[in-house]
């Protein structure tokens, strides 16, 4: 018995947590696609989150005509996981692609900040904020829903 309670006190903080309405998202720091570092605090209103390469697509559809200042006048950020791509592709290809965008894209290296927020791997996960805790969360498989969803006050 001893040992089922020693093994499950180890895994719990493997434990997917899920967001719920209310909860405060802790700050953290990571590099865009220029090498600069950017801290998430409450002042964001917007957290998308991309963990693949189709989601990423999706948020890239639907900032594709916006203007150069949509997500900062919104106090959006955008934060992609890009660790499961290989460091060499990301280095050579893959992140200088990423400097034509019109937007900042935090890259999530390590996979460090990404797995916080749960949602469907193929889906750009929405939250949004007030003062550093959700207010509502949505996830969005297409370019045009998410660009309504971002159009909206």
């Amino acid at each position: 018995m001893k040992l089922w309670t020693l093994l499950f006190m180890a895994f719990l903080p493997f434990a997917a947590h899920a967001l719920e309405v209310g909860d405060t998202l802790a700050p953290w720091t990571l590099l865009d696609q220029y090498d600069q570092p950017y801290t998430f605090g409450d002042d964001a209103q917007i957290l998308m989150v991309a963990r693949s390469m189709d989601a990423a697509k999706i948020v890239n559809g639907a900032l594709q005509n916006a203007p150069k200042t949509f997500l900062e006048s919104r106090h959006a950020v955008f934060v992609a996981d890009i660790q499961k791509m290989p460091a060499i592709i990301a280095k050579m290809f893959a992140v200088p692609a990423m400097r034509a965008y019109s937007y900042r894209v935090m890259l999530d290296r390590d996979s460090r900040v990404v797995p916080r927020y749960p949602g469907d791997a193929e889906k750009v996960l929405v939250l949004r904020l007030h003062n550093g805790k959700v207010v509502s969360q949505a996830q969005f498989d297409n370019a045009e829903a998410l660009r309504g969803a971002l159009a909206q006050p």
